[in-house]
């Protein structure tokens, strides 16, 4: 599945021109020890910080609390509101976008508070590259269109730039013709105006995309060539990553040692600027693209770095929820320290004047109703993001509780004969002939073991109907293709493998999808059936639609397996009748895809004779079948 990335995902925080960026951030630097007004050192130390994220996300970091100490310190609500935004940033650079957008919603209500329309814009469009991130598109387009809603309305129009180029990188869909061309336009000319060569590189990017959707290849690689150049050339890393990516996605159909050189391009500069997220995206590339080419040593290298980024980002996002708890709770009690003295404050004036004024009596119960009024506002927003919070945490856990079990439970036992075997060939001399063989055993777990983690990089555990690619598939002639591809592991076994009885109809659906449920019940009916044996696949179409059936006269299943069969998690593997290692995926994964069609699967079995599969596509897939003429 293709990964679409946002290009440009922090680069427009502010509106300054990216030349000379190293040098204005060398600048503020040297001019911090002459600045006496605190505020003044606010504003300069956040802008430093948010300058810092393109070279360093770590300094960024550093300046961002700076900041934020000062400003609270200092009861400054703009400066803590900046300093927070700058924290999101870091966060969203090094992958932890559940804590990215808890600080964003909290810069969010700070810029509401206050009422800076510029920003509440800015942290708006945050938000929605998160959610887009997190693939709750809906949430996403909302956002955008609020952000542009806004944007329309205020004088200084450098935001908007911002909104519509993030806008139509994400969802081209929502512009197009005449529409598109004319908020490129406009992105334009607000970037001349404020003379903007960082946006004016983001809207040749956009013209780029369209040269190549009207098939103007080579202008349109010309063009990324050009902005990646002017891109790496002003030091803005963070924004050359996707122009990298997008040259080798446009390479590898034609030149695919093209775009491997690009893609390693682009993982060496995630990997040393700390971009987690493209890092773990380009080693499934290079898994993906060695895997199909049957590089297995590359394959495997990439494949253990992308284990140990998807380990990394499961671990980050279970503690990033405690990591916002105590923070919140932390800040909350400076909150209310702060109010507790204001109080008292006030409490003893009142103690004083009550005495010669009784009318102050009434004014202190007015300011106790405005401070509750207040306080009830405060804890709504907390309730709002302790709602995210938990929510976050529960997803987390739910993920990492699944990935822990299927590492652990399918991986103990191939690695485990790898170990065993290898200790054996240290410990003992073993002739070359026990050599050679135990060289063979070790392969064939290897192997296993590259299976199983295809397996697991592909699950999906929560398959949607939105995501089948349907379309319209000759059913006999898909049939025949998915048996012609597996007639050669039956042959291992000396198994005959048939399709009896090919109903003659057209059906919709996800091609590759059905091909891989197919594949798995008839490699499972290879695997425990014994030599010689046949397997028979057969269709129908009946009242409830077409039926497809694969029966072998294998082992069968016993009663107790009956309901476990289903279960990725389930105790009821069992090997080959050649000793074939079973892995506990390929049932399960079949069931999300047909479900996914609204159809069913189940079996019928008897223990030690024979076992048959049933699919159940349901009328509503068939497009036309001889039946209907």
């Amino acid at each position: 599945m293709r990964f679409i990335i946002v290009c440009a995902l922090f680069t427009m925080f502010v509106i300054k021109p990216a030349s000379g960026q190293v040098g204005m951030i060398r600048k503020l630097q040297q001019s911090l020890p002459q600045i006496t007004d605190s505020v003044r050192y606010v504003d300069a130390v956040n802008k430093m910080s948010l300058l810092f994220y393109e070279q360093n996300a770590d300094s960024t970091f550093y300046y961002a609390l700076r900041a934020r100490e000062v400003a609270t310190r200092l009861d400054y609500a703009k400066g803590i509101a900046d300093a927070t935004n700058n924290l999101g940033i870091v966060f969203d650079i090094k992958g932890n976008v559940q804590l990215a957008l808890r600080y964003y919603n909290d810069a969010y209500n700070r810029y509401v508070a206050i009422g800076d329309s510029s920003n509440i814009v800015q942290t708006l469009m945050n938000i929605a590259m998160v959610y887009t991130v997190t693939g709750k598109n809906q949430k996403s387009i909302a956002n955008y269109k609020q952000a542009l809603e806004i944007g329309n309305r205020i004088a200084h129009d450098s935001i908007t730039a911002l909104a519509i180029y993030n806008y139509m990188l994400t969802y081209p869909a929502e512009f197009k013709g005449a529409v598109r061309d004319k908020n490129i336009q406009r992105a334009s000319d607000i970037a001349r105006k404020y003379k903007d060569r960082r946006m004016q590189l983001a809207i040749e990017q956009l013209q780029a995309a369209d040269y190549l959707a009207d098939n103007k290849r080579e202008k349109g690689i010309q063009l990324l060539k050009q902005t990646l150049n002017k891109s790496l050339d002003m030091e803005l890393y963070f924004f050359s990553m996707d122009l990298l990516i997008n040259l080798g996605d446009q390479h590898l159909p034609i030149l695919p040692d093209t775009a491997i050189a690009y893609y390693e391009q682009a993982l060496q500069l995630a990997e040393q600027k700390g971009y987690r997220l493209y890092s773990r995206d380009l080693a499934r590339k290079m898994y993906d693209f060695y895997t199909e080419r049957n590089d297995k040593p590359q394959a495997y290298k990439y494949a253990q770095k992308l284990i140990r980024l998807v380990e990394e980002q499961i671990e980050i996002d279970k503690v990033s929820g405690i990591d916002y708890i105590e923070y919140a709770v932390k800040d909350q009690e400076l909150r209310s320290e702060q109010v507790k003295v204001a109080y008292n404050k006030r409490f003893l004036w009142l103690a004083v004047a009550i005495c010669a004024l009784t009318i102050l009596s009434i004014a202190f119960l007015l300011r106790t109703w405005l401070m509750t009024k207040r306080t009830n506002e405060v804890l709504r927003i907390q309730f709002r993001q302790l709602e995210t919070t938990m929510e976050a945490l529960e997803t987390t856990n739910e993920n990492y509780a699944r990935v822990i079990k299927i590492v652990a439970h399918d991986l103990r036992n191939p690695i485990g004969a790898i170990n065993a075997m290898s200790t054996m060939m240290i410990d003992y001399e073993t002739d070359p002939q026990e050599t050679k063989e135990l060289i063979q055993l070790i392969n064939e777990s290897s192997k296993n073991c590259m299976t199983m983690i295809g397996d697991l990089l592909v699950t999906d555990f929560d398959l949607k109907e939105s995501e089948l690619n349907k379309e319209e598939i000759d059913l006999p002639v898909f049939l025949q293709q998915v048996i012609k591809l597996l007639i050669f592991r039956a042959k291992e076994k000396n198994q005959e493998l048939v399709l009896f009885n090919p109903v003659h109809a057209t059906i919709l659906a996800d091609s590759d999808k059905l091909s891989r449920v197919l594949s798995n019940l008839v490699i499972n009916a290879v695997k425990f059936s014994p030599k010689g044996g046949l397997i028979e696949v057969s269709t129908s179409e009946t009242a409830g639609g077409i039926l497809i059936a694969v029966k072998d006269n294998g082992l069968g299943i016993p009663k107790e397996f009956e309901n476990k069969i289903f279960d990725p998690f389930t105790s009821s593997k069992r090997a080959g009748t050649a000793g074939e290692q079973p892995f506990g995926l390929g049932l399960y994964i079949s069931k999300q895809i047909i479900e996914a069609h609204h159809g069913r699967i189940w079996f019928e079995s008897e223990a030690g004779v024979t076992t048959t599969f049933y699919i159940l596509l349901p009328s509503s897939v068939i497009v036309n079948s001889e039946t209907e003429a």
